[in-house]
């Protein structure tokens, strides 16, 4: 069976959160762990595969349209996604993918664009999976461990050539076959209020410390244990001195497992770092209550969703930024680009 015969009836934008049956408060030692029917070992070496997805790994479109290639594949994933800013031009699209059992599904992955599904398909587009998975000394409560709903995020770096919606296929390689998940994008115009990009000063904005929370970091800090070195220095202090990890990130409030682990990536990445770059942790809501809207420094940089990490070099620009989910290796690409 091939994936829906009308993409366009069908196609309708999904949320990642959406996808994921429970929240971020606590890894499940009883989650979903190996896709049914597969080995410990044999997951282990599909997580591996995952994270190697190149463009020679998937059909190239040789004038077909979006729907010819969602003909060629099998129907049955969903795909949610974990990015809400797309603009004109190259955008990092983060996603998950889950089956009709809902478990998510890993493999290598590639995405494929249409404005219509009768328009020629642009693609393939490799995604590539990044590991949301800690070393155990670095891992919280909130943590994504390897028996979590989901160990891996999948990201492409996707050209939109102009706005509006467009249409998705996500394919991902099953055994010896493909599948495929359609689904749509907005891309919009950039606005006045843009959130800072690469190349731009960021607002210099005062951070929340211990010093400032006077002592009480649960005030200042959802993670559990809290993570108080990297609430020790302000980023208005450090911005344009030294280079400076700045991420925003709830932990235990964050609506889906996939956001919490990154506040564990930056401890671990802090440790092999922290002597050439300040880390932070922002946490998003007021008094870490949904119900009172996002803090200050979240609106200081146009921000209405998280996680969002924005690395900032020596002379106080914008090296990288990553919004939603993202893993170990690209989590370290930002600090390398910031320290370049």
């Amino acid at each position: 069976m091939t994936v829906q015969r009308s993409l366009v009836r069908l196609l309708a934008p999904v949320v990642l959160c959406g996808l994921l049956v429970a929240g971020c408060g606590g890894s499940d030692e009883g989650g979903a762990k190996p896709p049914p029917g597969v080995s410990k070992k044999d997951f282990t070496k599909l997580l591996a595969e995952a994270s190697t997805s190149t463009k020679g790994d998937f059909p190239a479109t040789e004038g077909r349209s979006l729907q010819q290639m969602a003909d060629g594949v099998q129907a049955g994933p969903q795909v949610g996604f974990a990015s809400s800013l797309l603009t004109p031009g190259t955008n990092r699209l983060a996603f998950g993918v889950i089956d009709k059992s809902n478990n998510f599904v890993y493999g290598k992955s590639a995405v494929y664009i249409a404005k219509d599904p009768a328009d020629p398909a642009l693609g393939p587009f490799p995604a590539p999976a990044d590991s949301l998975v800690t070393k155990p000394a670095f891992r919280s409560q909130n943590a994504a461990v390897e028996s979590s709903p989901i160990a891996q995020i999948y990201a492409a770096d996707v050209r939109f050539p102009k706005t509006g919606t467009w249409n998705v296929l996500v394919v991902t390689k099953q055994g010896d076959g493909m599948v495929g998940a359609p689904a749509q994008v907005k891309v919009t115009a950039r606005s006045k209020e843009q959130i800072p990009d690469v190349g731009d000063r960021p607002p210099r904005i005062s951070t929340d410390t211990v010093a400032s929370a006077a002592g009480n970091l649960a005030a200042i800090d959802t993670r559990r244990p809290f993570a108080r070195e990297l609430h020790e220095t302000n980023f208005k202090d450090v911005v344009g001195k030294k280079p400076v990890a700045l991420l925003f990130a709830t932990p235990q409030l964050c609506q889906s497992r996939v956001c919490g682990p990154v506040v564990d990536i930056a401890l671990q990445l802090k440790q092999q770092f922290g002597d050439r770059m300040a880390f932070i942790h922002e946490e998003v809501y007021r008094d870490n209550q949904v119900n009172k809207g996002l803090r200050p420094q979240l609106a200081a940089f146009h921000l209405q969703t998280e996680p969002w990490l924005f690395t900032i070099d020596k002379d106080g620009r914008i090296a990288a930024r990553l919004e939603g989910s993202f893993g170990v290796k690209e989590f370290q690409r930002a600090i390398e680009a910031a320290l370049r």
